[in-house]
């Protein structure tokens, strides 16, 4: 529905689908050059996540394997199915879904960010907004790499990096609304030349991961074998190539969709962080006052997670701002009958959409649109167990649910905590009075062209000696 006008996701939801969708739960629409089944109630929900054998996790590299996002993607842990996914998973979920991550160089990370923002602000004047969807991208790609390919890209030490150009032009190539609903185009790339010029940026994409990883310092520096616990996923994803557990083709597929995913959903989490607590202080004001009640200058994942508005208002960003609002990769391996009521035809695609979920007042009351932390509870341990208590009735589905879960969401919570906690400790932000909310009009859910003021808190002041 982009294609055919400017607004944003919410709104095009709201005008075209809540009705239908918080009437009957499921709807028929157009995507990807298909009609396809959506659904937003949780027991439907639930029931496409429970029965795997039957809803199929199918990505782009089956239902449209000529296009230019299905290059991108190629057959990976999360869009895989049958032996293949629980051969990657069992590579994999090991380096994704450690107990202990090492926290140093995402704090690192973190405060590296702040230092850029302040900078650029200075850099602007006071008087004018910086634009953060660009920094965000950087610190998310630089933090992700760190914690699970073993190299920093240094994105924050240098904008221009080609693996962050590349990370522009693919967003701007892959959401073009006119390819996203009408992938047969991408079969003529000698007819639509952006097409063709589109495969070869995925292509040098490819290239340069492959060949940045392969030669990165720690590798070419390290002497003796890395003790298990230390161990991330890229040396994982190296020795099942090695060992012949898994094809070059799929190494490459699964070393791009762990660069893609572990960095995007936070980038944009963030983007809607900034908007969120940049026109509305009361949010920053009372974490910050969390924050530095703690004393703590050196954040553990110990410190972090005892904070109750930190993971409540985490909890509440994902509800409203889920980054993946919409994802239609399952497909029906036989005739379905899906939560009893809506029989499916074999062959048919069918998908969720998180926003529609999350702001269903059937499943989250009257103010299931508000932004509202205090919903979670007051203490760590009780809005963690409504955290997976929602997940699991399928009314909270910002990381999936059941066996497809994301493996990767402990990682994700604990980087944005950290980055949190940074933030508000150091420097205060509003939203530039000139900025209007303009919601993304598909695919990732996040404002578009966020300008934010910073100034920095003479609290937020780290000394040498803490350092």
């Amino acid at each position: 529905m982009g294609l055919w006008s400017d607004m944003g996701q919410v709104d095009i939801y709201d005008k075209w689908l809540r009705q239908p969708l918080e009437k009957y739960g499921a709807v028929r629409i157009w995507f990807a050059g298909r009609w396809n089944v959506l659904v937003t109630r949780p027991d439907y929900i639930t029931d496409m996540f429970r029965n795997e054998d039957l809803y199929a996790k199918a990505g782009s590299q089956k239902k449209i394997p000529w296009s230019v996002i299905a290059s991108l993607v190629g057959d990976n842990i999360i869009n895989s199915h049958g032996e293949t996914w629980k051969n990657y998973t069992a590579i994999m979920k090991p380096g994704l879904q450690k107990t202990q991550f090492d926290s140093k160089p995402i704090l690192a990370q973190s405060r590296k960010f702040v230092d850029v923002l302040l900078k650029v602000q200075e850099d602007v004047g006071r008087n004018s907004g910086v634009l953060v969807n660009p920094i965000i991208q950087r610190f998310a790609i630089s933090a992700m790499g760190e914690s699970f390919l073993d190299i920093d890209f240094k994105c924050l030490d240098d904008p221009n990096t080609r693996i962050n150009e590349l990370q522009n032009i693919i967003k701007r190539t892959i959401f073009k609304p006119l390819y996203f609903n009408f992938p047969i185009l991408d079969k003529y790339p000698y007819i639509f030349t952006s097409r063709r010029r589109a495969f070869a940026i995925m292509h040098e994409f490819e290239t340069l991961l492959d060949e940045l990883v392969r030669t990165r310092p720690n590798k070419l520096s390290r002497k003796e074998p890395l003790a298990a616990q230390d161990e991330l996923v890229v040396h994982m994803l190296e020795r099942a190539l090695e060992e012949g557990k898994m094809t070059k083709e799929g190494y490459l597929a699964n070393l791009k969709i762990v660069f893609l995913t572990a960095h995007e959903n936070t980038q944009q989490l963030l983007n809607s962080m900034f908007w969120q607590f940049g026109h509305d202080l009361t949010f920053q004001d009372k974490l910050r006052a969390e924050v530095l009640a703690t004393g703590v200058t050196e954040p553990t994942p110990e410190v972090l997670n005892k904070l109750p508005y930190l993971t409540a208002i985490i909890c509440e960003l994902l509800r409203v701002y889920p980054p993946v609002s919409q994802l239609i990769n399952r497909v029906t391996l036989e005739p379905a009958n899906l939560g009893g009521n809506i029989n499916i035809p074999k062959g048919t695609w069918v998908g969720w959409n998180a926003p529609g979920v999350h702001s269903d007042p059937a499943a989250w009351g009257p103010t299931a649109r508000d932004f509202i932390p205090e919903r979670w509870g007051d203490k760590p341990e009780d809005i963690m167990a409504k955290y997976r208590r929602e997940t699991v009735r399928g009314r909270f589905i910002a990381f999936n649910s059941h066996s497809r879960k994301c493996l990767g969401q402990g990682y994700a919570l604990l980087e944005l905590k950290m980055c949190l906690f940074e933030l508000v400790r150091r420097v205060k932000w509003t939203v530039d009075p000139g900025y209007k909310l303009k919601l993304t009009s598909g695919g990732i859910l996040a404002p578009l062209g966020c300008k934010v003021r910073f100034e920095e808190l003479d609290t937020g002041r780290i000394s040498e000696k803490t350092l």
